[in-house]
């Protein structure tokens, strides 16, 4: 397997909510939620850097494809990262997150490693941490 994502899926409880709140709230570009014709299809695709997608797509849906049970909300199954370039920019990135609907976790702080980081909610209890670390400057 070669080292490469293309597409991190998301499981959503309310497709048009968090299409909102990425596409209005963090400015995340998308042409919209899809796949509506097909039973359990409607999906929303942003794009990220080098060409990556976040996708949201309903829970029950990822479950019905996947073919298992659909669990409950577990935040602390994974976090999504979102490096940037200064402590001013973590700054920022929070209040836009908080300002669009998501739940303050930590505020932005020192971290022990060197670096200043904060964590919020998604409106479906994903968590986001967003960091600046100067040992992984993002490309400008």
């Amino acid at each position: 397997m070669k080292p490469r994502i293309s597409v991190l899926t998301i499981g959503v409880d309310d497709l048009e909510a968090s299409l909102r709140f990425y596409r209005d709230g963090l400015g995340l570009s998308t042409e919209g939620i899809m796949g509506t014709e097909f039973e359990h299809g409607a999906v929303a695709f942003f794009d990220l850097q080098h060409g990556m997608k976040l996708a949201i797509f309903p829970r029950e849906s990822i479950a019905r494809d996947a073919g298992i049970d659909q669990s409950a909300r577990s935040p602390t199954e994974f976090t999504l990262g979102h490096n940037v370039g200064s402590e001013q920019e973590v700054d920022a990135a929070m209040e836009q997150a908080i300002a669009a609907g998501a739940r303050l976790v930590k505020p932005a702080q020192k971290t022990f490693w060197g670096g200043y980081a904060g964590y919020f909610q998604d409106p479906d209890d994903h968590l986001w941490e967003v960091v600046f670390n100067p040992a992984f400057l993002p490309p400008e």
